[in-house]
């Protein structure tokens, strides 16, 4: 049960609007995939100082593990993927552009925001609500904002049964990696007894 239907609304509609922004940016500048990298990298060394090195209480340290594990996943899955034949990205010089381990450290902090603000709208903030939140969040949004870069021609999935040019092994692949980084950052919560909204 949500408790507060508009700002609920609003904070999707913020949320799905950045994922058009950032999709739209990468398919038009496709080509510069350099530039792109240092423009992501800027972004993730502006998040962790605004949140990790700036505050001097509540660092929350999560949030870099969070990036490192999501970005390290995804390069492997992007390294087997491509090798594998199972997608290929256009008009850049290497297999695997160099803004992709930066895109999926943003896309984990991205999820990471979007949950914290979300779970504070439900009436009880149980373990089970939280994890069907993140199942959704991971299945839906990544797969949108996948749906405009591959409209817009930066790669595309040579896998059947597709949706949008997303195919449903894409949709797997992607709950899959940010539901790996889900368990190990919630017994990480556990183990040191950190009070995380998200993985707490």
């Amino acid at each position: 049960m949500i408790t507060n239907i508009p700002k609920f609304r609003s904070i999707l509609f913020k949320a799905l609007l950045k994922l058009v922004i950032a999709g739209c940016f990468i398919g038009l500048f496709k080509k510069h995939d350099l530039a792109i990298a240092v423009l992501l990298m800027v972004k993730i060394c502006y998040n962790c100082y605004k949140e990790i090195l700036a505050p001097k209480k509540n660092k929350n340290w999560l949030l870099l593990i969070g990036m490192f594990l999501t970005g390290f996943g995804g390069i492997v899955g992007e390294t087997w993927g491509v090798t594998n034949g199972y997608w290929e990205y256009h008009e850049v010089t290497k297999s695997i552009p160099l803004w992709v381990p930066f895109a999926w450290m943003l896309v984990f902090h991205f999820l990471y925001k979007l949950e914290s603000n979300l779970i504070t709208l439900l009436e009880e903030q149980t373990q089970k609500k939280k994890i069907l939140l993140a199942i959704i969040l991971a299945l839906v949004l990544p797969a949108f904002s996948e749906v405009i870069t591959i409209q817009l021609g930066v790669w595309t999935y040579y896998w059947p049964y597709q949706i949008f040019g997303v195919p449903l092994y894409a949709f797997l692949c992607l709950l899959f990696v940010h539901m790996l980084v889900y368990i190990i950052l919630h017994f990480i919560c556990k183990r040191y007894k950190i009070n995380d909204i998200v993985y707490h």
